[in-house]
This record gives C-alpha cells, structure tokens and sequence, in this order.
C-alpha cells in the first residue's frame, strides 16, 4: 500500500478540548464544537484550517447474513452488544467534512444525496445551518465512487449540486467506474452502481480532475492511496502548520466492528483481504503517532483517535458538545 508513516505524520500533539472515551483510554486532543453550530454540524480547528463534520443521516437495517463475510453473524451480534448496540440491528452514520483555508473551501464526499430518503440526506440542509452556500463550495473531493459518496453530486434535478466546484476525483475509481468494458461485464447488482458513477460524476465533465497517490487535491488536503474497500479508494491527510489529521473515508465502516476487528471484512469491501490490509496499515499508523482522524461511518462528530487495544483498537471519540 504506497502511504509512507514518515510522510505523512508528524508527532505534534493537537490542540483542543479533551475527548470522551472508552473506560480506561488515555484522553486526546480534539476541539469542541462551536457555540451555536448546528446539530448537524462539528466544527474544530486544525491549526489555521476550520473542518467541518458536516453529518448525512444514519442507515438503520436489520443484521443480515453475512454482513461481515468472514465473521458469523452471532460474531458480529455480540460486537454490537459490546458497544451497547442492538445485536440484531446495523446502524450505519454518514459524516462528510468540509475544510476552510487559506479562503478556499473544500468539501470531501458529499453523501447519499437529497433523494435517498428516510433518515439519509441531510447534507444540505446541514450545510445550509451551518451557513455554508454550495455554490461557495470551490473544490468537492471524492473518496470513491460508492453511492452514499457521489450520490449528493447532482440535486433533485440531476443538476450540479455544487455550480462552481471543481471535482477532484480518484484515477483509480475512473479507470474501473467508468470503463466500458467493466459495465458490460457488471452482473445485475453492480450495473446500476456503474450507472450512477457515470451520471453524477458525469455532471462535472468540464470541471474535473483526476488524481494518484501522493497529490493534492485542494489546499491541505494531500489524496493517498488506500485500495480495496474499492479499486481506487483514497484516504486524506490534511495538513496545517505542524498539525495533521488523516481523512479515513471508509477505511473502516462502524468501528464497533472493523476498528475492533480490523481483520474483519464488510460486504462492501470490494477486495476484502486487500481492504483489511489497508486497515491494519492505517489504523496503526494513526494510533502509533496519535493522530487525529476522522471517518465517513463513525458515529457523530466522526472524529477522534484511534487506540490500540490488544488485536485490535478503539475509536475516542471527540466530545460533542459547545464551547461554553
């Protein structure tokens, strides 16, 4: 996997308001949320950066079979009730984050998109709270080209969602999204995803740009590769000052399972053995340097340290709560 510890991460401790924890986790440093943001919406600062965790609602569906695919089901119930879960209920948190510098704004993944229903979408009234115009948005980056990523690309009229942003986008997930080839070949379930990728990733075609390993795809943000959740997944490190924070995208999904099990797979890993090496990479790169991270399908804020706790870690999460 091409992320390289001595690249990426510096030891500087990161300064804020401490964390809430699991019982017997030494405390980190993430800043509070503002006074008068959103419920929505957590905002802190890295250095001279403002990110916001700006949420897109919660998934909830009965544990089916096979959920994780190299776990049993009575193993992933009794993960859920070690986290105080309901063990026969999934519940899965969609957070994208928004980062303020050096006056450029970038949004990075947009969630599920205004027609996913339920309690899914709300990244726009979120946003909206929180002040922030979409068409201020200058730069949308995209992890991958999964739905709950792209799906907010394009509004209730299929138009841009975002007028005056440029898209930044993975080679990787191009390259296998939007091969022909791939699409003929796609069995009936994976058909209407190569569909989707073309349409809303289609929408920016005169403001797109591709990216590899190592480049930067707004001020800040630097894409690193971070293959296997799907073939051109990236993660994020962003970097202000001495302060850094790793973008984790869906290097996990809910860390009551795979920040715990990272040798676990979920059904949406499209490569899973690669995607649990990746796993085990990053979580040990971010946890041996305390890094602050943040994750697509973290609970709200989304963001925190990652722990090591025997084969496995724990997620801290940050506290959310205002300044007072």
């Amino acid at each position: 996997m091409p992320i390289n510890r001595r690249e990426l991460m510096s030891s500087a401790a990161l300064a804020g308001a401490a964390l809430a924890l699991p019982a017997g986790l030494v405390a980190g440093r993430a800043q509070a949320a503002e006074a008068g943001k959103p419920a929505g919406v957590f905002s802190y600062k890295l250095g001279d950066m403002e990110c916001l965790a700006v949420n897109d609602g919660v998934a909830n569906f009965p544990l089916p079979d096979g959920f994780v695919k190299n776990a049993s089901t009575q193993e992933v119930g009794a993960a859920l009730s070690r986290a105080l879960m309901d063990p026969a209920t999934m519940s899965i948190p969609f957070t994208a984050m928004v980062v303020k510098t050096g006056g450029k704004t970038t949004l990075i993944d947009t969630g599920n998109g205004p027609a996913a229903g339920g309690s899914r979408g709300t990244l726009f009234s979120n946003l909206e709270a929180a002040g922030i115009d979409r068409g201020s948005i200058d730069t949308v980056v995209i992890s991958h080209f999964h739905p709950d990523h792209i799906g907010g690309l394009t509004d209730e009229m299929d138009s841009k969602s975002f007028a005056n942003a440029e898209l930044v986008v993975p080679e990787g997930e191009v390259a296998f999204w939007l091969d022909d080839g791939n699409l003929a070949n796609a069995n009936e379930q994976m058909k209407p995803r190569f569909e989707l990728a073309r349409k809303k990733i289609g929408a920016y075609k005169d403001a797109l740009r591709t990216i590899g390993d190592g480049a930067e795809a707004a001020p800040g943000v630097t894409a690193h590769a971070a293959h296997g959740h799907t073939p051109g997944h990236m993660v994020f490190r962003l970097a202000s000052g001495d302060r850094q924070m790793m973008v984790l995208s869906d290097t996990t999904n809910h860390p009551a399972l795979f920040v715990r099990n990272p040798q676990w797979q979920v059904r949406f890993d499209m490569d899973g053995d690669m995607a649990a090496q990746t796993r085990v990479k990053l979580l040990d790169m971010v946890s041996a340097d305390d890094m602050l991270v943040a994750g697509y399908h973290f609970p709200f804020p989304a963001t925190g340290h990652i722990v090591k706790d025997g084969a496995g870690y724990q997620l801290a999460l940050a506290a959310w709560q205002p300044q007072l």
